[in-house]
């Protein structure tokens, strides 16, 4: 007992509108149904766990996460109580400057990964995004877990008072939890492959309709770590698990769960991190600062690429390094720092063509080819175009260089470039080449799940504004708004 109130259950008890009372017989009932009916839950008990920062022994903590995602409608972990305990988590901050209890030992890793997805799973439905939920701010998971990332992991493994056992068995998480068993080299190729499968299905087609395949693949991935393998197979699976994380992490992001995409980033560093693969938990954080950048908040994204280039080590590959830079560079241009950008975009360009491909890039590489550089170049200068027009040019010269490339099955990072070069010609002034671009885009999202393509289209709308006057793009503008997802249309207050 810290003797301390426990913020973070008060706030998310607050957000339930259950009374004291209330919940202790919600517990109660849960936990008999879990067959534990000796636990004895009354209105005293919940007090102390709010007002004084008590923790109940397992398995109330697991009990509450679960009644307060049922309750709330989105995915509500032990961390988001404040109810983990020192001793599975290290040195553990209280309050929002580590509100995860960052970073998470291998096997709170490992629960924690079977605990969230299992949750996300028990859900069912669209919607995990609920008041109250925030993202966590980039300068504070750099300071929660910058120092443990440039850490070799088998140190860890010599703590004091921990086992190489302990370390590779997971605490039992969550529930709906996955009966997993000890696995072959077979069926881990078979999960690598199913990895690839839902890769290009996510390229192709968007992260709506694929991403509780994902979640429910890494939920058993989840399970499998629980046991001890021979070390060559546990580091697959951590890096079968870093990958699917950030599946599962980009499919939310890409259907607007943003603080569930986070989560599922941080995971997935973890999990890279546990198996040894610093340049792949590098890479995860990277996609947490894209999606900053996406939001807005490009002084977070800034943090977080510091983060995730530190994190990356020094075995990145000089395309991987080329990679985190157009990151770093699309932020800068929202704020309006072309010297910086243009800078940074040299530096990308150098890299990309330095590496001479004598080592094979990892599977989670492989999709940023030439066209992706030139891809993400015209996407940071289109930005960099809101505040100084002059960039305008540069950016639909990229997206064109983007476009000629594209290979087959890539189709929303297609949209993306025809987005890219319609605004960058409405900004140029030229709206017949933005209308042609415009209207490509417009007719391909219909087969894509992807809700930023309509985040993106949303912002090229904005510039369409001055050309009214015009029949082609007034048109447009009317066809863009019986397109749009009703809570997409402008003026429905639907942030990007």
């Amino acid at each position: 007992m810290s003797g301390q109130p426990n913020t973070r259950l008060a706030d998310v008890f607050g957000l339930a509108g259950w009374t004291k009372g209330e919940l202790a017989r919600l517990v109660n009932r849960q936990a008999a149904a879990l067959g534990h009916p000796q636990l004895a839950t009354d209105t005293s008990r919940v007090r102390r766990w709010i007002d004084m920062g008590e923790i109940p022994r397992d398995p109330v903590p697991r009990v509450l996460a679960a009644l307060f995602t049922e309750r709330l409608g989105r995915v509500v972990t032990i961390e988001d109580l404040g109810l983990v305990r020192q001793g599975r988590t290290g040195k553990r901050q209280r309050g929002e400057e580590n509100p995860d209890g960052l970073p998470w030992a291998p096997e709170r890793t490992a629960a924690v990964l079977t605990e969230f997805t299992g949750m996300d799973l028990m859900l069912n439905r669209r919607g995990l995004v609920g008041a109250g939920v925030a993202l966590t701010a980039g300068s504070a998971l750099h300071s929660a877990m910058h120092q443990w990332l440039n850490t070799d992991p088998a140190l860890t493994a010599e703590q004091p008072g921990t086992t190489a056992g302990e370390l590779l068995r997971a605490d039992p998480a969550g529930f709906d939890r996955y009966e997993a068993a000890p696995v072959g080299s077979e069926e881990v190729e078979e999960l690598e492959r199913s990895v690839e499968v839902f890769r290009a299905w996510d390229a192709s087609r968007g992260g709506g309709l694929q991403r509780k395949a994902v979640v429910g693949q890494l939920n058993e991935v989840g399970g499998m770590l629980s046991y001890h393998h021979p070390d060559h197979l546990q580091r697959r699976l951590w890096g079968v698990a870093a990958n699917l994380a950030v599946l599962a992490g980009w499919m939310s992001h890409d259907v607007g769960l943003e603080p569930t995409a986070q989560k599922y980033f941080i995971i997935a560093a973890h999990a890279a991190r546990e198996g040894g693969d610093r340049p792949r938990a590098g890479e995860a954080l990277s996609r947490a600062a894209r999606q900053m950048v996406h939001l807005g908040r490009p002084d977070d994204a800034l943090d977080l690429m510091k983060l995730a280039k530190s994190g990356a080590g020094e075995e990145v590959l000089p395309r991987t390094r080329a990679m985190l830079h157009t990151i770093e560079a699309w932020a800068q241009a929202s704020m309006g720092k072309g010297q910086a950008m243009r800078r940074t975009l040299g530096q990308a360009e150098d890299l990309f063509v330095s590496d001479k491909g004598d080592v094979a890039p990892p599977s989670w590489m492989q999709m940023f080819d030439e066209a992706d550089l030139h891809g993400m170049e015209a996407l940071a200068y289109r930005t960099l175009a809101e505040h100084d027009p002059s960039a305008a040019t540069s950016a639909q010269n990229h997206a064109k260089q983007a476009l000629d490339l594209r290979a087959n099955g890539r189709e929303r990072s297609k949209i993306f470039d025809w987005l890219s070069m319609a605004s960058a010609c409405f900004i140029a002034d030229d709206p017949e080449q933005a209308d042609r671009y415009a209207r490509l885009a417009l007719v391909s999202m219909g087969n894509n799940s992807s809700h930023r393509t309509w985040d993106r289209l949303r912002q090229m709308y904005r510039l369409t504004g001055q050309y009214a006057s015009y029949q082609k793009i007034d048109e447009l503008r009317e066809e863009i708004q019986l397109a749009l997802p009703k809570s997409k249309r402008p003026g429905s207050g639907a942030a990007v």
